[in-house]
């Protein structure tokens, strides 16, 4: 591809009108009918301003967000090749009655319309090999969720182009008044004891309750069974209410979608007005109202089916996707090295369009953009920001990048930001991940946090709370381990009697006289230095006695495999959370809270 950004191609012709494509699907197995019509009055606009997401883009120039703002100025343009496409999320089911794609002069001449309940299973309801272009009206009888455009044929040398994609219809409206959480599976974040279960909160009796531990966050979730559109919920607090929290659904358990967020809960009956779909609801409070937990008499969700929805049976994970993972068979071809693929997994504690990426000054929200398509690079890092793109949460990854070839890793040398994980895929079939179990991910940051400082020794408590709560850093980097610090001769000793005569601070760096020798430091760091050298390699020996570097000590612990980088050499006998490999296709980064 070019990398020259192409300035936008004209027509002769009049500018188009607005408008735009999409449709969705809630049930399995929808039937959703397509023709094309000549335009009609449109009712509501559904797309404008939603969450639209790509393939790819053309440059940072072109996103996918700008086929949704309304504005005929501003346009998505893809890379250029085939396949390609560009997806909305309406955020809950609607009935959809128009749809209409405007197009820029690059246009597809083959391409299909397709919906999804998931955003990961799509259903084919439009297919064309003769696109014309410019403005294309389609009257649309169906509701849904996901649309998206999937360009098969490019009309130009160029990408696909749109300066609009828009969806009209109505969102759904009849809210049944039956309790739909009513005796569902409901777990918990944690229990205050044993008789305070979640079950009591989706049991009808107002005299059973909910409560959890006295600490934030704590979240309550229902299984409803199947996919439900969620229309309002009510909660019946106890005494110790939320006065932040937030009410989400989710398909999967894994990632959610907020649909309502307070600061200024107020406890007693809150009845709230929702507008969503997911198999799965759940409370998460994050400021209680008194010293206690949260506590709840009853939690109930009322969706547009009604009370007892037939249960659908859990579905087998296949062998190309988990909920944690997603499917990777929705990541689009690298035209490039590699496609990167980032995942919002911080339990909702943020939206995609606060989990932004930034490489080689490229910066998106992954709302607006998950995908980095790859390119050669030497030494390169991506870095990862909750909240906003100079958050002080953040963490990255180091990589490497040849013409043919992946090297890279997670890294916990500097300090620990954000729970990060790697899972490299190539075209011979090999697939590995690295980083954070996923145990760290389902944690909660104040308790990660305390499992550090439980974990370790007196001297290394210190790291998670310098510079709390927004990172634990690596002792080097600590002023107690520095020289004039209280822990400075913390290591002076213990290599001196193997003849290595290094500030502690070196130990843990591998610098100075350690720089040029990875497995003299690495045996220091893991305290086997006194042990004969065929027993530097041996895992079983490591961190058996003080002194050692407990810092690396617990990220091996937490790591996928027990692999991780908890020092500068720790490389060596293959502990790092290093991979390489050659003809990569795709890399995920799960990004975490």
């Amino acid at each position: 591809m070019d990398p020259t950004p192409r300035p936008a191609l004209r027509r002769s012709a009049p500018a188009p009108v607005l408008a735009l494509l999409a449709v969705a699907a809630l049930v399995v197995g929808l039937l959703v009918t397509l023709t094309p019509a000549t335009a009609q009055a449109a009712p509501t606009l559904l797309s404008q301003g939603r969450p639209a997401t790509a393939s790819s883009t053309e440059n940072v120039g072109t996103p996918a967000s700008a086929a949704v703002d309304g504005n005929t100025g501003t346009r998505w343009s893809s890379a250029f090749s085939d396949p390609q496409w560009l997806q909305v999320d309406l955020g809950a089911t609607s009935t959809i009655s128009q749809v209409t794609l405007n197009w820029e002069a690059a246009y597809a001449s083959g391409f299909q319309l397709q919906v999804s309940n998931d955003a990961v299973n799509w259903t084919s309801v439009y297919t064309t090999s003769t696109g014309t272009g410019g403005v294309q009206n389609l009257a649309v009888t169906g509701t849904g969720r996901y649309v998206r455009m999937y360009g098969t044929a490019r009309a130009t040398q160029y990408g696909y182009s749109l300066w609009e994609f828009q969806v009209y219809g109505s969102p759904a409206t009849t809210c049944a008044t039956g309790n739909a959480a009513q005796g569902r599976p409901a777990t918990a974040s944690s229990t205050e004891n044993a008789g305070t279960p979640a079950s009591a909160a989706v049991d009808g009796n107002t005299g059973t309750r909910w409560s959890s531990a006295a600490a934030d966050p704590q979240w309550l979730q229902i299984d409803l069974g199947s996919q439900q559109t969620v229309c309002g919920a009510q909660l019946q607090w106890e005494a110790a209410y939320a006065t932040a929290f937030q009410l989400q659904v989710s398909n999967d358990a894994v990632n959610w979608t907020s649909l309502y967020s307070t600061t200024t809960g107020t406890g007693g009956t809150q009845t709230l007005a929702l507008n969503g779909t997911g198999r799965y609801v759940r409370m998460y409070g994050t400021a209680r109202a008194t010293q206690y937990g949260y506590s709840l008499w009853e939690f109930q969700v009322f969706t547009t089916t009604g009370s007892s929805p037939t249960p659908t049976p859990t579905p087998t994970p296949s062998p190309t996707g988990d909920p944690f993972w997603g499917d990777p068979s929705t990541i689009p071809p690298a035209q490039n090295v590699v496609m990167v693929k980032v995942l919002n997994r911080t339990n909702g504690a943020y939206p995609d369009s606060q989990v932004y990426w930034s490489f080689n000054g490229q910066t998106h929200s992954i709302a607006d953009q998950p995908y980095l398509d790859m390119p050669a690079n030497s030494a390169g890092r991506m870095y990862f920001y909750l909240g906003s793109p100079n958050s002080k949460y953040f963490d990255f990854i180091e990589f490497t990048v040849g013409a043919g070839v992946f090297n890279g890793n997670t890294t916990r040398v500097d300090a620990f930001g954000l729970p990060i994980a790697m899972r490299l895929h190539a075209s011979d079939g090999y697939d590995v991940q690295v980083g954070e179990t996923q145990s760290v991910f389902n944690e909660n940051r104040t308790q990660f946090f305390q499992d550090f400082v439980n974990a370790v020794p007196q001297e290394f408590k210190v790291l998670a709370q310098t510079q709390a709560p927004y990172r634990i850093i690596a002792p080097g980097s600590d002023p107690s381990f520095q020289t004039g610090g209280a822990n400075a001769g913390y290591f002076t000793s213990y290599a001196a009697s193997v003849g290595v005569n290094a500030p502690t601070s070196d130990v843990f760096g591998c610098a100075g006289v350690l720089a040029a020798n990875a497995g003299e430091c690495a045996a220091l760091n893991r305290h086997v230095a006194t042990l004969p050298q065929s027993q530097w390699s041996d895992p079983s020996q490591y961190y058996k006695a003080a002194p050692a570097n407990y810092y690396a000590k617990f990220w091996h612990d937490h790591a996928i495999n027990g692999l991780a980088y908890g020092f500068p050499y720790d490389d060596y006998a293959g502990q790092s959370s290093y991979i390489s490999h050659a003809n990569p296709q795709w890399l995920e980064v799960a990004v975490g809270y």
